[in-house]
């Protein structure tokens, strides 16, 4: 994510808050209730961020991990493409056997 992005973001969420709070005192409530309300609205959507992205953290399904793992798995699909047949086979040999001794 780019600077300008989370600028842009921030604006939103403060936008939000304005209008929010400009609705609820539409509604009827007073500057106060309105203020609250929508504080509790806004801190709400945080926490409920807040546990996407640690939810996403724990299990690693982040934009990076999944970066790293199809890096990784180019970098051996490259390497098992440069093998020779004979080398293949002494691979797919070592493979059985562990298997086996498992």
């Amino acid at each position: 994510m780019r600077r300008i992005d989370v600028i842009y973001i921030g604006l939103a969420v403060f936008a939000a808050g304005g209008g929010i709070y400009l609705l609820l005192q539409a509604s009827g409530l007073n500057g106060i209730s309105a203020g609250i309300w929508s504080q509790v609205l806004l801190v709400t959507g945080l926490l409920g961020w807040v546990a996407t992205y640690a939810a996403r953290a724990l299990t690693q399904n982040m934009t990076y991990n999944q970066q790293l793992k199809e890096y990784e798995d180019a970098v051996l699909q490259k390497r098992l493409d440069e093998m020779t047949p004979e080398e293949l086979e002494r691979l797919q040999a070592e493979v059985e056997a562990e298997k086996q001794r498992q």
